[in-house]
């Protein structure tokens, strides 16, 4: 027998601006939602016939109208959220790096997921309780901070780089990467206007202390991937280098 909870309901014409719902959009969400949460199956159905056709955005030939539907299960969790963002460029290290803690004392618990490829842009995407924080907040900072800590210590060990002179800079070690940061926290503390950047303190220092350890860790038993890292983050800090040069001289 089949149990659980239906709910139906009209969105109120009077509160919300448009009451149309976009298929593309919701799906978009399922997915996410899904990647968030392993093993979760997600289904989403579109019965609504348009008034027009629908076209199909790649062919540009009308798609057949009427009952869509897109069902959404990730055994990998966030780790095949990664791989599905990094699906069109080329990794720079064979494996997602990912590891999960937990302190069931405090009521927190962390996933990541990471991966480097070769392009020149920054993907990390923070989420707290599954709620996309676009503006960041205290989990994230807590990433970064561990994040140039653990890979300028790992270059130092491995003689790449020379102590101060030589530090990589955040957006260094960044340029190219790929990253989900997920915390569940008990009660958490949203900022600012649109609730989108988490508060809590004790997210920073849980986030950056299961960061060190663990990328620590897999840096130590992975040191080919990692020299690779490394030697992108040198070429991002040597291009940064070279344009400020370029810059002042313009000046």
């Amino acid at each position: 027998e089949v149990t659980g909870t239906t709910v139906t309901f009209w969105a109120d014409g009077d509160i919300f601006e448009t009451t149309v719902y976009d298929f593309e959009t919701l799906s978009r969400r399922f997915q996410e939602m899904a990647f968030l949460n392993r093993g979760l199956t997600l289904s989403l159905t579109d019965e609504r016939i348009s008034a027009g056709p629908v076209i199909d955005e790649e062919t540009g030939e009308p798609k057949i109208d009427g009952p869509r539907s897109v069902t959404y299960m990730y055994e990998g969790g966030i780790a095949d959220f990664v791989r599905h963002l990094n699906a069109r460029k080329t990794p720079i290290h064979n494996d997602v790096v990912e590891f999960f803690s937990e302190d069931t004392t405090r009521g927190l618990s962390l996933e990541v997921a990471m991966q480097w490829n070769s392009s020149y842009t920054e993907s990390v995407y923070s989420f707290a309780n599954t709620i996309n924080t676009i503006e960041g907040g205290t989990h994230e900072e807590g990433f970064r901070t561990a994040l140039t800590s653990v890979v300028n210590k790992f270059a130092e060990e491995q003689g790449l780089i020379r102590k101060k002179e030589d530090r990589l800079t955040g957006d260094d070690v960044r340029e190219g990467l790929t990253a989900i940061v997920s915390i569940k926290l008990g009660e958490p503390q949203f900022e600012g206007q649109t609730k989108t950047k988490l508060g809590n303190t004790e997210a920073k220092s849980f986030t950056q202390k299961v960061v060190n350890e663990h990328l620590t860790a897999w840096f130590e038993q992975n040191p080919q991937e990692g020299k690779d890292i490394i030697r992108k983050s040198i070429d991002a800090a040597s291009a940064r280098v070279a344009a400020r040069k370029a810059r002042d001289l313009a000046r």
